[in-house]
């Protein structure tokens, strides 16, 4: 297989520069709506007109950010048929049907309600109208959930069969598709960490109020409930991250070995706590050393990995190599023995379908025989080498540390402004690191897709279908001119919502 390299980085470097823009406003959507939910139940509990005031405030907000994601998850999903279409062709009857359940379910109940929402405060009574806020953001998570079941069964195929006649494969199993454990828990990771940045958010924009003396008595009432709220999102968000550490390790170890800069792994390993890599480190070679300097927590790693501190972990040599025996007993192969039975797999592909233009029912048997035997690998078959099998170790390194670090830091946070209270307002410092917080907030979520994402590769499916293999057959130059046009697009969209989302912080709840 022929594919120009400059093609699969293009179109890589296109997708990701698609999402990372969009998961901009997607996780202070799901933050945000929630926040607000709470605000407006408080509304209809105490018939207070301010918690009505606030609540509108807020909604504004969550309305514009909610339009700008719209716009860039619709050419997200469209980017899939062009720049990706083997991928399509290939799991599409897969793929396809969380996306298609997200659009027709979760999308028409948010585009039901959300006009109630934001024009019925006077139309409808307080309950109906709170009735319509919740259905809204119920309706934006269950968006969330269906999206993260496609991209979790992009880490762990299940639920399905591969039909050689088509070359395709086929769902078999809904329920293993859209129930899958990696589904659940990176649905209940990145929802949570989404609720923490909804509330470091509100927690910043209200400091910000406090600093410049303005509406005190709604940013302090707004600024302890995405305090109390925000601490009890970090804590959930600390314990499901901790669960998907569990699952990389049990499924894909070499995603964990990137993570933590595990050249040579062995028994009884510690969690790097900060660490710095050595340079130019070939991380495909034995015998490197790859830390300049790191911190270890004893025993971490073997715990996640294994529960237990004497448990071994394989490192990215290991796993390179092969021949350490696993978690279910069996001895683990090579990574070249993978590669060359993939090879088998696609060639006994290819000669079943010969077989079966001729006519050949024992060729067709024989070939198929020995497809089914070597499908686990069939992925492998299209890579050159095992040296493709290493992700890109450093980014993958330090955006896990960015991520872990941030998240105890928000916790911190959040116990500090409500143990300050109401006398926040005279700790001037407090309220700066508060309002300078918002934007770590959008690095510690990015840094988690990019662990997410570029840990997994060069894998679009994990050991199905590599990039190279999903990549649509496009010109270089045509990727790269749709890249730059996007990135003028995406930029000027952000730039607009900064400027309309700072305006309305401006005006202030009064024109909310």
């Amino acid at each position: 297989m022929d594919i120009d390299a400059s093609l699969i980085d293009w179109s890589r470097a296109q997708f990701a520069l698609t999402a990372m823009y969009h998961w901009v406003f997607v996780p202070l959507t799901l933050g945000l709506g929630l926040i607000m939910c709470l605000m407006e139940s408080l509304y209809v509990a105490t018939g207070r007109e301010f918690w009505k005031t606030t609540t509108r405030f807020w909604m504004k907000l969550f309305g514009i950010n909610f339009a700008m994601g719209v716009a860039t998850g619709i050419i997200l999903e469209f980017e899939f048929g062009t720049n990706w279409s083997n991928y399509s062709w290939f799991v599409g009857d897969i793929f396809g049907a969380p996306l298609a359940v997200e659009g027709i379910v979760a999308f028409f109940l948010e585009a039901t309600f959300i006009a109630v929402m934001f024009f019925g405060w006077n139309k409808v009574g307080r309950k109906t109208h709170l009735a319509t806020t919740w259905l809204t953001v119920i309706g934006a998570t269950m968006s969330a959930w269906w999206i993260l079941v496609a991209n979790a069964w992009m880490q762990f195929p299940v639920g399905m069969e591969f039909n050689p006649d088509t070359v395709r494969n086929e769902m078999v199993s809904f329920a293993d598709v859209a129930l899958s454990p990696v589904a659940v828990v990176k649905f209940l990771h990145t929802v949570s960490s989404s609720w923490v940045l909804g509330a470091v958010f509100v927690v910043g924009v209200s400091a910000w109020y406090l600093l410049r003396g303005r509406h005190r008595e709604f940013a302090l009432c707004s600024l302890r409930v995405a305090a109390w709220f925000g601490l009890a999102a970090a804590l959930i968000t600390g314990h499901t991250g901790h669960m998907s550490g569990v699952q990389i390790a049990k499924y894909q170890p070499m995603k964990l070995a990137a993570a933590e800069g595990l050249h040579q792994g062995g028994n009884s390993v510690g969690l790097v706590g900060v660490g710095l890599l050595r340079p130019g480190v070939d991380w495909s070679r034995a015998g490197e050393d790859a830390f300049l300097c790191k911190v270890d927590i004893p025993y971490g790693l073997s715990i996640l990995a294994t529960s237990s501190k004497d448990g071994f972990v394989p490192g990215i040599n290991e796993l390179l190599k092969g021949g350490y025996t696993q978690a279910d007993g069996s001895v683990a192969l090579s990574a070249e023995e993978k590669i060359a039975r993939g090879k088998v797999a696609i060639a006994a592909l290819a000669e079943y379908r010969k077989a079966k233009e001729s006519h050949d029912s024992a060729g067709q048997d024989s070939a198929l025989l020995r497809l089914r035997e070597n499908f686990a690998y069939f992925g492998y078959g299209y890579l050159k080498g095992p040296e493709e099998l290493v992700p890109p170790v450093p980014p993958t390194f330090y955006s896990f540390r960015v991520m872990v670090i941030l998240g105890g830091y928000f916790v911190v946070l959040f116990a500090g402004m409500l143990l300050l209270g109401r006398r926040v307002e005279k700790w001037r410092p407090a309220l700066w690191v508060a309002l300078l917080t918002i934007p770590l907030a959008y690095a510690a979520s990015e840094a988690g897709w990019i662990v997410a994402e570029v840990g997994r590769q060069p894998w679009s499916i994990q050991g199905l279908l590599p990039n190279a293999a999903a990549v649509s057959r496009l010109q270089p130059s045509s990727v790269q001119l749709t890249f730059f046009i996007f990135l003028i697009l995406f930029t000027v969209l952000l730039l607009a919502e900064l400027r309309i989302m700072c305006r309305a912080i401006a005006d202030g709840p009064e024109k909310a």
